[in-house]
């Protein structure tokens, strides 16, 4: 029995970005000293000069990743995800892939690089799935405060690491009992990790392979 995720137009197209992902160099990272990336990765204003100048970077999930996020999407028949971080759309495609097969229903998805806007969403439709999917183009502390789905069953944190929290505080509202919350490289966002580990925070939350973070709201 075959999947959206596994099937034809889907499956081709994510070897094929994949590999592109693999293959893609930046010239730009090259010029940041590992202390810089990390001290701007954690900045809360430094992040967008970063992230500007990765615009080309591809940074996906991993494959692993991406089939968690389709699994854990699937099996929780979510209908309202939101995800912050859209890239070039390699975890959006996983994510509507689930939503397809669930039956249905809405994917946000927040992406402030214009280029990568328009490159996923090419990539959504050669996929099938532009359908289920809306990309804000955008700064997520803005594009995801209003007009978000009720309840959300799913939120991905795969943007600006510094920002989790703020973004987890703009959704937090919508997200119903048992929702879960996909944290990817969570490790650079210790204040994020705090908050969801803490006792009495809402949360059941565990790390989960090398960078992630899975995190469960308990009420």
């Amino acid at each position: 029995m075959t999947t959206t995720l596994t099937a034809a137009p889907l499956a081709p197209l994510l070897d094929r970005l994949f590999a592109q992902a693999d293959a893609a160099t930046s010239p730009a990272l090259d010029a940041f000293s590992d202390d810089e990336r990390e001290r701007l990765m954690r900045s809360k204003t430094g992040y967008l000069d970063l992230y500007g100048r990765l615009k080309e970077l591809w940074l996906p999930v991993s494959r692993d990743t991406g089939t968690l996020l389709y699994l854990l999407a699937r099996s929780t028949n979510a209908r309202q995800i939101v995800e912050f971080g859209t890239s070039f759309g390699i975890s959006t495609l996983h994510l509507a892939a689930a939503l397809r097969d669930n039956g249905g229903g809405r994917l946000i998805s927040s992406e402030f690089e214009p280029s990568k806007v328009v490159r996923a969403r090419e990539h959504l439709a050669e996929g099938g799935l532009a359908d289920l999917v809306e990309i804000r183009e955008g700064d997520a502390l803005q594009t995801l405060a209003a007009d978000l789905p009720d309840p959300v069953d799913l939120l991905l944190l795969d943007g600006a690491k510094a920002l989790y929290v703020d973004i987890l505080d703009r959704v937090e509202s919508r997200l119903r009992p048992g929702a879960l919350i996909v944290a990817d490289n969570a490790d650079y966002s210790p204040d994020y990790l705090a908050r969801v580990r803490a006792l009495g925070s809402g949360y059941l939350s565990v790390p989960f392979g090398e960078d992630v973070e899975l995190s469960m709201r308990l009420f």
